[in-house]
Formats: C-alpha cells, structure tokens, sequence
C-alpha cells in the first residue's frame, strides 16, 4: 500500500537531551517527520485478542472521566468495553492533530494536549500531528466561515514554531510533573504534509475516494451547520473530513495508532476515521473528545474580543498567560484544577478547603495560574511571571530591580522603551522631558511638583532631584517612570 511505503520516508535524527532525565529529541524538517523524546523499541500490534482483563477504578479512562478530561467516545459501546483493557494491558499508541493556522497554540488547544501528557505518563506512546497539509485546506468544524487562505511557506513557518512549542511543554511536563521519566512513554510530532507530498489528486481519490459515502459525509454536524449558512461550504473545506480520516488510517498503518484525541467539534470527523479504517481493514480503532471550554461569553477558552491567550511568549508573556488563569471566575476554578493540571485530586480537594476558608487569598486561582505556567513556560517562565506580579500590582521593588529588559518589556507592552547615555547631574525633569513624559514649561515641571510622577514606584515631587543609582536608577541600568495612574515609561541607562 502507498501509506506502508511512505515509512521509508521516515527519518529520524537523534541527539542526547537533558541526560538527568533521560530525553532524546529527533530534529529535523523538511524529509524528515519530527521529533521523538525518548527512544524505545518499536510495539508491535497484533491482530489477536488483547488479554480482557478487568480495569479497576484506578485505570486510566476512569481516571480521565472523573478529572471531566473525557467527554465522548467513539464508536460509544465498543470505546467503553474494549478500550480500557486495551489500555490496561499493553501501551498503545495515541494522536492528536493541531493544524498550524498560526504561529503560535492557544489556551484552547491545552486540554488535547494534557490528555496526551496524560497517556504519556501512564506509559503510552503519542503522537502531535501538525496539519502541514490540512491547514491549507481548512477544517469547517465551529467555523461560521471559511479560513483565508494560507500560503505553504506561511504553513511550514508555523508549523516550526508550533513544534518548538510542543516539545517545550512535553519536556516541561517530564522535568515538573513526572514521578518517574522511565516509565513515560515515547512522544512524536509528525508533519502530515509529508505523508501527501508525494501524492496526486487522482491516485489519492482512487485509493481513499472509494471507502466514503457522500450521505454520512453530508450528514455531519460540522458539514450541515455550514451548507445551512450563507456562505455555504467549499469542496476543499468538505474534502477536510477525508484527509484526517486518511492521517488516522496513515498513523494506524504505520506507528499501530488505535485511539485518536479531540475536541468534541471533532467528533465527525474522528467517526470518519473510525468507518475508513474498519472499512479498509477491518480493524477497530477509537475516538476520544476533550470538553471544548467556553468563556462566560461562550467563546472558546483562550478567546477574548478576539485575541486569544498564546503559548508562545512573544505573543503572550508568561505574566499576561499567568494573570489570564489568575483571573478565572470563581466557579469554574476546581473545575480547571482538575481539567488543567495534573495534582491528585485529592490534593485538589484540600486547595478548595482552603480557598473556601479564606477567599480573599485566592490560593486555588494561584495554584492552577502557577501550574498551568510552568507547564507551559517552565520554571523561569513562572518566576518571571511573579516578579512581573509583584513589580506591577504589589509595587515591589526587588521585584522591580531583578527584571532584566525582556521582561520589563513584556509586562509594560505598551510602555515606550528608550535609551539614553546617564550624563552626571541628569535630573528627575531633565529624564521626564527626554522621553517627552510631561508638557513642556510650567506645566511639566508643575505636575512633578505636585507629586504626579513616581520613579521606580516612588513618587517624587523635585524636579531639580538628580537621579540617584539604586534609587532612581536600578543596578539593571533601568528606571520605571509612571505619570498618572496608567502612563509608563521604561529607560535604560547607557553608561558614558
């Protein structure tokens, strides 16, 4: 079959990472289908009956269902019977995709990926399959129009640096959430634009085109939601279906890949993937969906007016990603402990109990922010956002003093940033009017007087005041001036 020959397409480059912990990472991109972490010897999936014995409470599904990780599963009765002594008895291989529409995931894309890390921990092999291919075609599922067109090189410059962040989070996971890095299973990320490289439009529809039935195409959610619109549904966003369908059937063939990760508005076309195999094969394989979170608005979880809260830094700093979490409703705080991190839940219960004896403290909103930014920026991510904390809201100096000016960056985005040569007698006027902070005359040097600047959180009222280091001017060579309640300015201080 094509699929089984494209394996001699798979190449992977092994170097040694981080050896205290046992990683190896696989680089590579064009020719060559990702990244590996930690290498095992190959699993081999037979056709035979797997040994039925019985899952006790304790198993993986059961213990995925009572975090609110697990929401359908398909197909229904076979998922619920066979899979969890499939899982029980020997590790399996399981996959998610993520189309990389944009250089960067979002908070929306995290409950796919904890379920992975989930899998993984429990010694199962995963698969992160970036849509090098799908992403052009655009998936119609939740989408009340279609996706503009995205040129092939916009798609693999993404898809580089989404896989930058993959790796980032899956190695986070195994340094700051895993008992026993020995015991995790191995993890993939797969480019499906190398798997279609070498195909036509005519060979593909003849080997695959033949095993679809228009009426169960038609009949999906996600295809019915978007013939009924206005703008109707394009023949490549209807094709989308196909081509997962076929990245399932390519992973099964070649890596043993029974069980496919989603979110609920993916459930069609995981079915469709489920009917294409069994037809092809004859062989069971099985869905799994991840609840799709909304906002008090009913937008996707990551989504505010529009902008969504990134997992890379340069689009959303560790304390912008760390304040989002810190800042969820009340209501929905346990329910995110469980679902985003990965604490015992009975160490959840007792961070309630104590968010329930003292509110005001807000201990369960920083446990899931501090969680949930280290997994996703890491230890230096999450010191970086509490220093940013402090600086801003709780006027910390020291804070203040030890942020270097990436951070300082990040935490007043907006804030002007300059340099200037520090010459001997420079004054707190002469600072602000460089940066052009106040009005020129009376005005400016009015408004210093009656105390409406601060200089490194203290306010200051002389504008004849020569800048004093350690005072005005920290040891990182940076003043924070503030006019106003809101106006920041940031200047660093050459020497002469």
């Amino acid at each position: 079959m094509a699929a089984r020959g494209s394996t001699e397409r798979l190449h992977y480059v092994i170097t040694k990472m981080a050896a205290s912990c046992g990683r190896i990472l696989c680089t590579g991109w064009r020719g060559k289908t990702g990244f590996v972490l930690k290498s095992r010897s190959p699993v081999c999936f037979s056709n035979s009956s797997f040994h039925m014995s019985v899952v006790g409470r304790n198993g993986l599904l059961s213990s995925l269902h009572k975090r609110g990780l697990l929401k359908e599963s398909f197909p229904e009765n076979a998922a619920q019977v066979r899979l969890p002594p499939l899982l029980h008895a020997s590790p399996q291989t399981v996959y998610c995709g993520f189309d990389p529409t944009a250089d960067s995931l979002h908070a929306g894309h995290l409950l796919p990926l904890v379920g992975l890390l989930h899998f993984r921990n429990a010694g199962h092999q995963v698969i992160a399959v970036l849509g090098g291919a799908t992403a052009r075609i655009g998936d119609p599922s939740g989408k009340a129009k279609e996706r503009e067109s995205v040129s092939s090189a916009t798609v693999d410059s993404n898809a580089r640096s989404v896989m930058e962040s993959l790796h980032r989070i899956f190695t986070n996971h195994e340094l700051y959430f895993c008992s026993d890095p020995q015991k995790l299973g191995s993890m993939r990320v797969l480019n499906n634009g190398s798997w279609y490289r070498d195909w036509n439009v005519v060979d593909f529809l003849t080997e695959a085109g033949r095993y679809f039935r228009m009426g169960t195409l038609l009949s999906r959610h996600s295809v019915q939601s978007r013939l009924k619109s206005a703008e109707g549904l394009s023949l490549s966003e209807f094709s989308y279906q196909i081509f997962q369908a076929f990245d399932f059937y390519y992973l099964h063939q070649v890596h043993g890949c029974r069980i496919q990760l989603g979110g609920t508005d993916q459930l069609g076309n995981l079915m469709s993937g489920h009917e294409f195999i069994h037809k092809k094969t004859g062989e069971e394989v099985y869905g799994l969906t991840v609840p799709l979170l909304t906002t008090s608005m009913g937008d996707k979880l990551g989504k505010t007016a529009g902008n969504a809260v990134w997992l890379n830094r340069n689009k959303t700093s560790p304390f912008e990603f760390y304040q989002y979490f810190l800042r969820l409703p009340d209501n929905n705080i346990e329910q995110y402990l469980k679902l985003f991190t990965f604490l015992p839940l009975a160490e959840v219960e007792k961070v309630m109990e104590q968010q329930q004896q003292d509110p005001s403290k807000r201990t369960a909103h920083k446990r899931l922010a501090a969680e949930v930014t280290k997994l996703v920026h890491g230890k230096e991510g999450l010191e970086s956002a509490k220093r940013c904390t402090n600086a801003l809201y709780h006027s910390n100096i020291d804070a203040l003093q030890q942020m270097d000016d990436a951070e300082l960056k990040e935490l007043f985005r907006e804030a002007p940033f300059q340099e200037f040569f520090l010459e001997p007698g420079t004054t707190v006027l002469d600072a602000c009017r460089r940066i052009q902070a106040i009005p020129e005359g009376p005005r400016g040097y009015q408004m210093i007087t009656d105390g409406g600047v601060w200089i490194n959180h203290q306010r200051t009222s002389n504008p004849e005041q020569v800048l004093i280091a350690g005072q005005h001017v920290f040891s990182n060579g940076l003043s924070l001036i503030r006019v106003g309640k809101k106006n920041f300015y940031i200047i660093k201080w050459l020497s002469m």
